[in-house]
């Protein structure tokens, strides 16, 4: 078990297709989030508010914010594995983060932070979770506490050199 398996959530596994590849010979960028997307799809089908719940309540989860690391590359025909850890929440919000790895040697492709908010669709307003919904997330957290903090979390783009514009 790798230091990123968060259980007891099953990881979600795809292998990377020759048509994702672009001209530099490795996995584009859309190909990683759409695989994290695909992670999050199951993530959200665990805690029960995945498609189900939206067609069910008319409510969701809109990802609010993103981060993504690229750490080694992927090419076509390389296994992928995406596990998925909760970072926090509140009545109305979920923080996630992904891991993507390697199938072939657990080496750390990617990641992907995501912070949701949940939307009542008719009003297109937040809304609060359900209690089950914060039962799920709970039980889930817990689950992964033990696991350590991502070192990518909450990190920040920007250039700290003289003459940016970053603060």
């Amino acid at each position: 078990m790798t230091p990123y398996t968060a259980v007891p959530l099953e990881p979600h596994q795809e292998t990377a297709l020759p048509e994702w590849v672009d001209y530099n010979g490795h996995m584009n960028v859309a190909y990683y989030v759409m695989v994290f997307d695909h992670g999050t799809d199951k993530l959200l089908d665990h805690i029960g508010l995945g498609k189900d719940y939206r067609e069910q309540t008319g409510q969701t989860l809109f990802v609010v914010e993103s981060h993504v690391t690229y750490e080694y590359e992927v090419r076509a025909g390389d296994g992928l594995r995406v596990t998925s850890l909760i970072l926090g929440h509140d009545d109305k919000r979920l923080h996630v983060f992904h891991h993507m790895l390697r199938t072939e040697n657990d080496v750390l492709a990617a990641t992907n932070e995501l912070m949701f908010v949940h939307v009542d669709l008719a009003a297109r307003r937040s809304a609060t979770f359900p209690q089950q919904a914060v039962r799920r997330i709970e039980a889930l957290t817990k689950a992964q506490s033990a696991l350590p903090r991502p070192p990518q979390a909450g990190r920040a783009i920007g250039l700290k050199t003289k003459g940016s514009v970053v603060p």
